[in-house]
């Protein structure tokens, strides 16, 4: 909502509901007299007498004090239908402030002041009741007094995981769809739990007692209530779940979740971004915004599937400004679209080719931005094997304009998107980026602006990844291509790739390329397998065939050169330092120099031997194409192996 509607939104809330907040107010007042009368007369009767100017005196101070604190604290700005504990803790809050004021007066009236502390604690006492008991009252009338169980027609609901996130879930189930859904029971590993009660549902067994328990209460759907676990915990789970004849649903891990509110539309069908094999890495931005606000920012490739995050997530940091450059126009409109809501930044669309030096620095000349984030590249690694002189110009020169027009123009920070690919580069691609952070690193000694790279592995959902491609196979009937039975990646989501870009512009001091450990990887045949399965289908039904490595492709990343083994860590547990790595620096400026004057190689073998002028141990790996092999014959071979 718009800044300036605030003040219409609160009063029209005020207005809304004035006669409501008067009988709240009334209320009150009734009952802290009555608990005075109470106080006075029942402990202490027949031992403390006042006259009764001082009474009324009494009344009229303690019951104005006993107000301001109730509503210093909130109590009428809350809905009690749906209090909660916060509302309770608010509620003694309240009226213990209002003793501790009351205590001094009540000293000063009563003729006998030792009295006062323990006509006070009797007071407090009776107030906390009262008052509390009252606003009790209406939220359990909210809820009509409701006392008969479940519609024995409604939908039957396992829940997995009976901490605080399947708690919630149960409560939104009876509190919204009492008639609709019929929670049978808990399941928890947790053997502190077993055969105990949780909000009267009985928590059922463990993991391994899902399938016994899905048959014995004809359980028709199971919600796995774990949005903080690892994913290969939940992977786990998801298997002996698939097993079971229920439906599978699951809460949102943390990254969708926010501020910790669960509702029950937030409960969606199984993603294969839950079972990535570690556990998301947590980012406080917050904590990292101060070098974002009230600076003006550019992202490069802001119309692609990192740029646009980047940009959505940049918007919420309050930057001055913030500037969109891609020569993808349609891209650009979308993020403009998604960004219409983010009162108060400015936006700046600028269709613009990083190749082009006169465009670039036009934009630097002009905006002076004073942090840059360098995502535009070209990533496709077997397309850049047909184009390898593309992949230099822009992953190179783009790279090289973008930097030096930053270094010229005096911007403080500048943050490469790299990739794992740079890692002993067998693809012109990977090559391309492995010189985009020699570029930086470079610039970085002989300038005031502080450059880094980041590398991580293949974001999950991006544009041209397996899995928009695998869905995109299943809806179709299949089969499920797969390059290599036994190839294995790196994955992480695109949220989690845009925090680590942000937390490393923070952390930029001297050239570092920071990485992310990103634990196990996961081999692309299981992860074909998993979403052939999420989908509702059998690996049979789909089928997975097996192509052949494709130029430039590994059977594994990596995310460290063997120089680089030796991890330096930073302020964040799961991110690290890869140290600069000896540049040449003649080298370099006799290729920039090239460069400049528009001399690019031409063809696989002419770039092959301008990438080992930097790269000399680079050599590409050209695979023999293979004819398609069904996965079910080799999968068959790959388990009498195992076996």
């Amino acid at each position: 909502m718009p800044n300036y509607l605030y003040g219409v939104e609160y009063w029209g809330e005020f207005f809304v509901y004035p006669i409501k907040k008067f009988w709240m107010l009334l209320v009150d007042i009734l009952l802290v007299n009555l608990a005075l009368l109470l106080t006075i007369n029942l402990p202490y009767q027949g031992v403390i007498h006042i006259n009764f100017a001082s009474y009324l005196f009494l009344v009229i101070v303690l019951t104005f004090v006993r107000l301001c604190c109730l509503y210093y604290f909130g109590l009428y700005n809350r809905i009690w239908e749906y209090a909660s504990i916060n509302e309770l803790i608010s509620t003694i809050k309240a009226v213990s402030t209002g003793s501790l004021l009351s205590v001094s007066l009540m000293m000063y009236m009563l003729p006998e002041p030792l009295h006062a502390v323990g006509l006070e604690i009797v007071n407090w006492f009776i107030n906390i009741v009262l008052i509390g008991g009252f606003r009790l009252f209406l939220r359990i009338r909210q809820q009509g007094w409701r006392i008969t169980p479940p519609s024995p027609e409604g939908r039957r609901v396992l829940i997995v995981g009976a901490g605080d996130a399947g708690a919630l879930v149960a409560k939104e189930f009876e509190n919204h769809y009492h008639q609709a859904v019929n929670v049978v029971g808990f399941i928890d590993d947790d053997p502190n739990k077993q055969k105990l009660k949780l909000l009267g549902h009985d928590v059922l067994g463990t993991r391994e007692d899902i399938p016994r328990v899905v048959e014995q209460y004809q359980i028709e759907e199971i919600v796995i209530a774990m949005p903080s676990v690892s994913g290969k915990r939940i992977r786990d789970i998801v298997a002996i779940c698939q097993a079971t004849s229920a439906k599978i649903k699951i809460l949102p891990g943390i990254f969708d979740l926010i501020d910790g509110n669960v509702t029950v539309n937030q409960i969606r069908e199984v993603q294969v971004e839950d079972l990535l094999g570690r556990e998301p890495v947590k980012v406080d931005l917050e904590s990292m915004a101060g070098y974002i606000r009230d600076q003006v920012v550019l992202v490069t490739g802001a119309g692609g599937s990192i740029g646009s995050e980047l940009c959505r997530q940049l918007a919420r940091l309050s930057p001055k400004a913030l500037l969109l450059l891609d020569i993808n126009e349609n891209g650009i409109n979308d993020v403009i679209l998604d960004l219409q809501e983010q009162n108060g930044v400015v936006i700046v669309p600028l269709i613009k080719d990083i190749r082009d030096w006169h465009g670039v620095a036009g934009v630097f000349d002009t905006y002076r931005p004073d942090v840059v984030y360098h995502a535009a590249a070209h990533k496709h690694v077997p397309l850049m094997e047909y184009n390898p002189e593309e992949a230099i110009k822009n992953n190179c020169w783009g790279t090289f304009n973008v930097a030096e027009a930053a270094n010229q123009y005096k911007a403080k920070r500048f943050v490469l998107v790299s990739t794992d690919k740079a890692v002993n580069p067998t693809s012109i691609m990977g090559a391309s980026k492995r010189i985009a952070e020699m570029i930086i690193q470079y610039l970085n000694q002989v300038s005031q602006t502080r450059y880094v790279g980041v590398r991580f592995g293949n974001v999950l959902g991006s544009a041209g990844s397996v899995v928009p491609l695998f869905k995109r196979q299943i809806a179709q009937g299949g089969p499920v291509t797969v390059t290599h039975e036994d190839m294995v990646r790196y994955f992480m989501t695109i949220p989690e790739a845009v925090q680590l870009i942000i937390q490393a512009g923070a952390f930029a001091h001297d050239g570092e390329i920071f990485v992310l450990d990103m634990g196990e990887p996961v081999r692309i045949i299981d992860l074909a397998q998993t979403l052939i399965r999420l989908s509702g289908f059998e690996v049979e039904d789909i089928g997975i065939v097996i192509t052949g490595l494709r130029p430039g492709e590994k059977m594994y990343e990596e995310l460290l050169t063997t120089e680089e083994v030796r991890k330096n860590p930073t302020q964040h547990e799961r991110i690290f330092i890869a140290p600069p790595t000896t540049v040449d620096q003649e080298t370099i400026a006799q290729i920039i120099a090239e460069l400049k004057a528009g001399i690019f190689p031409d063809g696989p073998e002419q770039t092959e031997a301008w990438i080992q002028r930097l790269l000399p141990e680079f050599k590409l790996v050209r695979y023999e194409k293979s004819e398609p092999v069904a996965y079910h014959a080799l999968y068959e071979i790959a388990g009498a192996k195992e076996r």
